[in-house]
């Protein structure tokens, strides 16, 4: 359904229509949630997933939310959490990456293009390394640009402990980065 339309039906929905409220509040966080999702996970396809469990899950919960003003505090706290979990669980689980050969013979002096994408990877790789906690406060502090009040609100964590998170995070990536950079 197309947001317009959704608008519309918003506009004449009865006070009593929480459903229809719920969905226009929904696909109006849609775009923030798939970016955060994305940048969390490292990966679009599960983003998706995670964002269709988070709407599922702030379904199920929608009467518990107290002030409909503070949706996408609420929303995007559910959508951390259900991230948070889906790392949780992808650490407990063994991955075999297979790079391409194709992409690893690649001659680096094809030009800037393919650095740019080879430090993606780099950076890419050393997020992976972080734990799921300090993966959320990294990327909410710097692709979503929260402040530490912002994430600790967003996250139930205590501000300490956001910055102690940032702290190591931010080490564990120079370690990472610098490592890679030597090959």
């Amino acid at each position: 359904m197309r947001l317009d339309a959704l608008a519309a039906d918003v506009a004449i929905a009865r006070p009593d229509d929480r459903a229809t409220v719920f969905r226009a509040r929904v696909c109006g966080s849609l775009d923030v949630a798939y970016r955060r999702a994305a940048v969390l996970l490292g990966n679009r396809f599960e983003a998706e997933d995670a964002v269709h469990d988070a709407a599922e899950r702030a379904w199920w919960a929608w009467g518990s939310l107290r002030d409909e003003a503070r949706f996408d505090a609420w929303f995007g706290r559910i959508l951390v959490n259900v991230c948070r979990d889906r790392l949780r669980r992808r650490r407990r689980v063994a991955v075999i990456e297979v790079r391409d050969a194709a992409v690893d013979a690649v001659d680096r002096s094809a030009g800037p293009q393919l650095d740019r994408l080879a430090d993606r990877a780099r950076i890419v790789d050393a997020l992976a390394g972080l734990s799921a906690d300090e993966r959320v406060a990294v990327v909410l502090r710097y692709e979503a640009d929260l402040t530490v009040p912002e994430i600790a609100r967003l996250t139930g964590a205590r501000e300490g402990t956001i910055k102690s998170r940032l702290h190591h995070a931010l080490r564990k990536l120079r370690i990472a980065l610098d490592e890679g950079g030597e090959r």
